[in-house]
Formats: structure tokens, C-alpha cells, sequence
């Protein structure tokens, strides 16, 4: 493959590099083969060098990884490319997105930087990376720089003196962490280390790298784990998408929890950083369910924190937040700009404890504000098995919630070319019509998009339109309060948009 054949563009997706790794899915070429893997890992190691003013020779560099079929060819060209630029290289195998930053911080390990290979709950063939230092995740201006690095060092051999280092089962240390955090918050009156036990605890790992979390962490807590599902990794995803925000994997989970007669059920993305969950009725607990309950429980030790949010949470969630003494900052999608915006707020004087996506990316302040899933469902479990000393459920927690009576997404397509001038075009011209639309008004303190809320007898409800953060997409949330308010606001917004002929409606008529 020759240096002009590598798009290093596409590979950037934010603040993450994905990419097509394997063939077999038509019309989709591999743009991130182990020969560009190997210039990434050179990429990386250079720029960790300049950040941290070392040589790359005192560089230490871990990487991890998920299921993911390429996931074996990748590491080992991305660590001989760190090889390669004179650092040293560490193999932390199967592994979690989490656990990956945790080696940078955790007292022997302290690894200057490290890697996890994976593409989140994308398709089977695609696989990418995310970066690590002691300081958190990287943002998108450090991705953009180590591609340029990449791309400045393209092609790169492996060094002929190096082998794949032995692997180091760091997941047994982060494992150890999450059960003495469970242990010592729970302080069971009774069996001190296993506080979970009476507890019927199910685990969907969606055949990702979450299996773990049923050895390493509900057995030894006492918990039944019977009924548990997917726990075996494998890169085909053969039984669902591993993905808490897909329905089909969350029905899966729902029909798991109530065949067992299970007090929780437990859901993971592929890599980890994300989580569901669903309660002994088979109730879902994701999206603005999950946000709530992680901010009721927050907000019992941190009264009157901010949460900080995503711009499509609900307005009931918000209400929620407020009736519990918590203040409700709604931002801009993406978990990275949700973490930044909560980290922003803290170091500008407000307290903001908890920051969280609608995708499941949950960040708390006390856990280096790092989008843990195992960390988001390990503060799960400790209410849970204080509430049961209690002879409390969980979903009381979530009792004064109330949700909207309908709600959709619409994903409006537009013309790949000059997308992001129309797209803001249309939101702008969007802005004035609502101003002066009967029923509807503009919501102040709104980051994204254009979010309007509308009058009882128009929709009783807000909707809010925005523009991808990577693709010619206008996506489109639409909740309402009324029967037949979500189409009657649809409409309206189906009329306005007629104006651009070249933006696909047809999802309002699917």
C-alpha cells in the first residue's frame, strides 16, 4: 500500500480513530490495515514524546484491546510501530476501554500512555483506537496530530529484533479496584465481603470484552449470576449488537432478566465504556432512565451538584434533576463534550458531579471523570444492595420520573457535498421561523442545534434539531406530551424544510 493510498483523514473520528480493518461487507474498503497501524503506533509515540518531554526510549506504552477479529493483527502492528520510535511496549491483551486509562494511573503501572484497540459497538469489520495519558482521554486536535505524524512516518517496518511482549493481566487489578470500591461503600452488616449475596444479578456482554465482569466481580460479591448471557468474546457479535442504546440487545437483556426472575440485569457495549441496565419488572433502564437514576444517586452525597448532560435529554429528566435539589446543564452531544463541559464547570467554581450521555457514557467526578460502564453499573450495585438491607428497590429511585407520551428520532439526510454550510443554513433559518411559529418558542441556554419547546395544544413538547458531529446528517429528537403531538410537530417541521428539496424527508413518511 503505498503512503497517497491512505486516507488519514477518514480514520479520525473526533476524538478516536476508526476505521474498515477487515474485508467482507460489500462497498466497504479497509482503510486501517496493520501497515497503517504500525505508523500510528509511531505517530503516538511521538506525540506522547513531545507532550511529556521525554525521549521515546523512556516512554512506557500499553495497549488493550476487545473481541474484534482484527483485533490480534493491530495490536501487534500498532506496539511494533511504538517499538519501532524507540519506546517500550506492553500487551495488556482483552481488555476494557477503562481499564486501559486506569494503567496509567494505578500505583505500578503508570504507564506513560496506552491504547485500546477498539470501534466501540460498530460493525464486526471496523476497529480503530483510543488514547490515554495520565491526564485523561486525548481531544481531537491530538488525534489530528498524531495522524499527521502517521502519515510523516508511512511506510514503517517492524523492528527485526522485537517480539510481541508477554501479556499482563492488568484486568484482575482494575477488577480488584471495583470490588473494594463495592465492598467498603456497602459495609454489609452481615458478610462484609459479599455484599451482593440474595442478589439474582444477570450480565449481557453482547460477546464484547465485559464477560469479565461476572468471574472477577458479581461471584466474588456473592451474587447468582445464573441466566447470565454472550459472555464468551467473539468478534462476529453473532447474537446482537453490543450496544445498550439497541433495541434488539436490550430486549434481549429485558427477556433475560424476567425469564430468571432476576433483581438486575446488566448490559455492556463492546469496549465497556458504556452501560444499560434493566430492573426486576423489565423495565429499561437507559437513556434518560439511566441518567436519573445515576443523578438520584449522586445527588443523595452531592446535594445540589450539576449533571451535566447531552442536548437531546428530556425535559422531564430535567424536572427530575430539579426536584431532587440538582441542577440540570444540558450540552452538546458527544462524551467528550459532555466530560469537558463538567471538568469546565468545576474548575470555573461549580460543583458538577456526574456527566452523562444519553449513549450510555457515564463520568464521574470522584473516578478521574472517566466514561466507565463497569464503573456507572459498580455505583448501580451498591445502591442496589443497600437498598435490599433496606428491604427497598431500585426502581423506587426512579419513582418520580415521569416520560413523555411519544417520542422519535428522525435522521435527516443531506448532500455529502457542503453539507455542514447547509445544515447550519437550515438551522439558522430554523431559529426565525420558530420565533415567530404560533405555540412555539426558542429555549434559552441551548449549545447545539436549534431546541424549541412547544405550547400544550401544538404539541406539548420540545424538539431539537442539530447537525451530526460526523456525517450529512440532520438528526432530528422529537418528544410530546399529547397524543398525536409528535406527528403534528413533525409536520410542521416536514413543511418548513420544503424549501430544500435536496435534504431526503422520506423518513417522515417511513
Amino acid at each position: 500500500m503505498q503512503t497517497k493510498e491512505i486516507n488519514w483523514r477518514i480514520l479520525q473520528n473526533g476524538s478516536d480513530i476508526r476505521g474498515v480493518a477487515l474485508e467482507g461487507i460489500a462497498n466497504e474498503k479497509v482503510t486501517l490495515s496493520p501497515s497503517a497501524a504500525r505508523a500510528i503506533g509511531v505517530g503516538f509515540t511521538e506525540w506522547l514524546s513531545e507532550r511529556s518531554h521525554k525521549l521515546p526510549c523512556n516512554l512506557r506504552i500499553a495497549l488493550g484491546h476487545d473481541s474484534r477479529l482484527s483485533a490480534s493483527k493491530l495490536s501487534q502492528a500498532f506496539l511494533e510501530g511504538v517499538a519501532a520510535a524507540g519506546g517500550d511496549t506492553y500487551y495488556l491483551g482483552l481488555a476494557s476501554t477503562p481499564a486501559m486509562f486506569m494503567s496509567c494511573v494505578t500505583a505500578g503501572f503508570e504507564y506513560d500512555g496506552s491504547v485500546m484497540a477498539t470501534a466501540s459497538h460498530l460493525p464486526w469489520n471496523r476497529n480503530g483506537f483510543k488514547f490515554f495519558t495520565a491526564a485523561g482521554g486525548l481531544d481531537k486536535g491530538d488525534i489530528t496530530a498524531i495522524l499527521e505524524k502517521a502519515s510523516a512516518a508511512y511506510p514503517i517496518e517492524a523492528p527485526g529484533d522485537w517480539t510481541m511482549p508477554e501479556k499482563i493481566d492488568f484486568m484482575g487489578v482494575y477488577s480488584e479496584q471495583l470490588l473494594q470500591k463495592i465492598r467498603q461503600s456497602v459495609n454489609h452488616p452481615r458478610h462484609a465481603k459479599t455484599p451482593l449475596e440474595g442478589l439474582h444479578i444477570v450480565l449481557d456482554a453482547g460477546n464484547g470484552a465485559g464477560g469479565f465482569f461476572v468471574d472477577r466481580i458479581l461471584k466474588p460479591l456473592g451474587a447468582d449470576t445464573s441466566g447470565s448471557q454472550f459472555l464468551e468474546p467473539d468478534g462476529h457479535f453473532p447474537n446482537h449488537a453490543p450496544n445498550p442504546e439497541d433495541p434488539e440487545a436490550m430486549a434481549s437483556l429485558r427477556a433475560a432478566v424476567l425469564r430468571e426472575k432476576a433483581d438486575l440485569g446488566i448490559i455492556f457495549d463492546t469496549d465497556v465504556d458504556r452501560a444499560g441496565a434493566v430492573d426486576h419488572e423489565g423495565n429499561e433502564i437507559n437513556r434518560n432512565r439511566l441518567i436519573a437514576l445515576m443523578a438520584a444517586i449522586v445527588l443523595e452525597e452531592f446535594p445540589a451538584t450539576t449533571i451535566v448532560t447531552d442536548s437531546i435529554t428530556s425535559d422531564e429528566l430535567g424536572e427530575f434533576i430539579r426536584e431532587l435539589g440538582g441542577v440540570h446543564h444540558r450540552y452538546r452531544r458527544g462524551y467528550r463534550n459532555v466530560i469537558n463541559e463538567a471538568i469546565r464547570l468545576n474548575e470555573a467554581g461549580q460543583d458538577s458531579q456526574l456527566a452523562m450521555e444519553t449513549s450510555g457514557h457515564g463520568a464521574f467526578k470522584e473516578n478521574y471523570f472517566l466514561d466507565d460502564g463497569a464503573y456507572t453499573i459498580t455505583r448501580i450495585l451498591i445502591k442496589l444492595a443497600q437498598l435490599k438491607l433496606e428491604e427497598k428497590e431500585l426502581n423506587q429511585l426512579l419513582a418520580g420520573l415521569s416520560e413523555p407520551l411519544e417520542a422519535a428520532e428522525y435522521r435527516l439526510t443531506l448532500p455529502a457535498e457542503g453539507f455542514i454550510a447547509l445544515g447550519e443554513e437550515i438551522i439558522s433559518d430554523l431559529k426565525k421561523f420558530a420565533d415567530k411559529t404560533e405555540g412555539w418558542s426558542l429555549v434559552p441556554e441551548n449549545y447545539e442545534g436549534v431546541r424549541v419547546a412547544v405550547a400544550p395544544g401544538y404539541g406539548d413538547g420540545w424538539f431539537l434539531l442539530r447537525l451530526s458531529l460526523h456525517d450529512p446528517v440532520l438528526p432530528l429528537n422529537i418528544e410530546s406530551r399529547e397524543k398525536g403531538g409528535l406527528k403534528r410537530i413533525a409536520a410542521q417541521i416536514d413543511s418548513f424544510l420544503k424549501q430544500w428539496p435536496e435534504v431526503d424527508r422520506s423518513v417522515f413518511y417511513n
